[in-house]
């Protein structure tokens, strides 16, 4: 499912117009992208929680080379499912 998919199904169950809904799914990604990066952490009650992690420099190999690397250090997007979501996808 991509956004257009997303904002076509909310348009369906929602009433609204395809172009609407289609701002209101950006709206959210925006907002949750934009939480994100000043580092808060997301819950949405019933779906999950998106959380900033960083992850510490590190040594590494380059696959092509086989030689030793230095892999910078980053900040990633993790998300952990809420109960209900689990439930659904192990039946």
């Amino acid at each position: 499912m991509n956004n257009n998919d997303l904002a076509e199904a909310i348009a369906a169950d929602a009433g609204l117009t395809k172009a609407d809904a289609r701002k209101i799914v950006d709206a959210v990604f925006t907002a949750i992208a934009d939480a994100a990066a000043n580092g808060d952490e997301i819950s949405l009650n019933g779906f999950g929680k998106f959380k900033v992690k960083d992850t510490p420099e590190r040594e590494g190999r380059n696959p092509r080379t086989g030689g030793a690397m230095t892999i910078k250090a980053a900040r990633k997007l993790a998300f952990t499912p809420a109960k209900g979501i689990k439930d659904k996808l192990n039946g």
